[in-house]
């Protein structure tokens, strides 16, 4: 079954876990007990009606304040698709699970309250999803019910969202706007009779009308060595094959390709997947590929068809979303982790920070906590890498605390 992978955005108290516990109640998704639970506790807190939220919010502090701190992943299938939902915070002080949420996702939704309209924080989610190249972005505007279902506050907030949307330079991205009350399932996966001026998909059709092919990108063929397979049986004694995840375009038999960065060439004898064998792989796929000739491939090699060669750099200007506590400083020592390869990295310089409210460049010397910043970055060795544009698996990395072992900083090169 086709799965969707969905990030949601929205600012404190704009509905966003009441949107996605309808959504799990409205596609039969609640199990019965914690459907129970919902109830028992909504009870408690004096509500005539279920408070959906509690569905998601898993912390204690989620609970107990009604916002969304972590990011969790939801889970939910109709009879045409599975869905994964990334849960994420919308506050600026969460932005790195913000990015972490979205870093996998093809569609986004983000919700905007009715009675606020668009705000600051609504510039900030929409840039992150314009950043990370999602393709497919519902801007859900909620809370209709308590605006009175005007058409005339809907058409205001759209025409304010398409100005915010003039300012992004990625025009492949697909933007739909529908009104909604998620307290009240309204236009989620039911249509609403009190919005009937509004004659489009509801949320639940809208996810289910998007096809996989939608997200597909033109790019080449990318294939990160994560581990070399030698079964040493007397059936496989002489087998030697490598475990990846194909990235970019497919890979069939027969292909010729090249190894990096050993630059030798062989052609692609088999493609397996356990017990069975492809003529052609898609990307997307986890697949074990033997060459024609033995020749030397290990972990942290790439294969990519010949004459499809990435740029080679041992210099790299990036995007670089802040995760640590440590600031980011020019002349800081990291382990650069592309694909299954880790390099030693020293930062080089700090262009500026990226204003969200797509603002442009500010002049900064360091990048703290949640900030977003132009870098460059000097490595140890080169690397094969492309333009994230491009080549999302290929143009993307992490930056590794040397000392303390933790994900510092996630990049996107230009």
């Amino acid at each position: 079954m086709e799965v969707l992978k969905i990030a949601t955005a929205g600012s404190v108290d704009d509905g966003k876990s009441t949107l996605i516990g309808r959504l799990l109640y409205d596609t039969r998704s609640l199990t019965s007990d914690k459907l129970e639970s919902i109830e028992v506790s909504s009870r408690k807190k004096g509500l005539d009606y279920l408070d959906f939220s509690l569905a998601t919010d898993g912390l204690v502090a989620e609970r107990e304040q009604g916002i969304t701190i972590d990011v969790a992943h939801i889970y939910f299938s109709t009879k045409k698709k599975s869905y994964i939902i990334a849960d994420t915070p919308g506050h600026v002080e969460y932005t790195r699970n913000m990015v972490t949420g979205a870093s996998t996702s093809q569609a986004s939704i983000i919700l905007i309250d009715a009675r606020k309209g668009v705000i600051e924080q609504t510039y900030r989610h929409f840039f992150i999803n314009n950043l990370l190249r999602v393709k497919e972005v519902i801007v859900a505007v909620n809370k209709m019910d308590l605006v009175n279902y005007s058409e005339d506050v809907f058409n205001e907030i759209v025409a304010d969202f398409q100005e915010l949307r003039s300012r992004s330079e990625f025009r492949e991205q697909n933007v739909t706007f529908i009104p909604v009350s998620a307290l009240w399932g309204e236009n989620i996966a039911e249509k609403s009779s009190a919005m009937s001026w509004y004659e489009g998909d509801t949320v639940l059709e809208h996810l289910e009308a998007v096809k996989a092919e939608d997200f597909e990108e033109e790019s080449q063929a990318r294939f990160a060595v994560q581990t070399v397979i030698r079964p040493k049986t007397d059936e496989y004694h002489d087998y030697r094959g490598y475990a990846g995840k194909i990235s970019g375009s497919s890979l069939k038999v027969g292909d010729e390709v090249t190894v990096l960065p050993s630059l030798t060439t062989s052609t692609i004898k088999d493609i397996h997947f356990f017990d069975e064998s492809f003529e052609e792989a898609p990307a997307g796929s986890s697949v074990t590929i033997s060459l024609a000739d033995d020749i030397n491939v290990a972990r942290g090699d790439m294969l990519v068809k010949s004459g499809e060669v990435p740029q080679q750099t041992k210099l790299l200007d990036a995007t670089v979303c802040w995760m640590d506590n440590k600031a980011l400083l020019p002349g800081n020592k990291y382990v650069l982790q592309h694909n299954t390869n880790g390099i030693l990295a020293k930062i080089d310089r700090i262009e500026g920070h990226v204003e969200t409210n797509f603002g442009g460049v500010t002049q900064a010397d360091s990048l703290k906590l949640n900030e977003i910043g132009k870098v460059s970055i000097k490595l140890s060795k080169p690397i094969f890498a492309d333009n994230f544009e491009k080549n999302k698996a290929n143009g993307r990395f992490i930056l590794v605390d040397t000392q303390t072992n933790t994900t510092a900083g996630v990049g996107f090169i230009k």
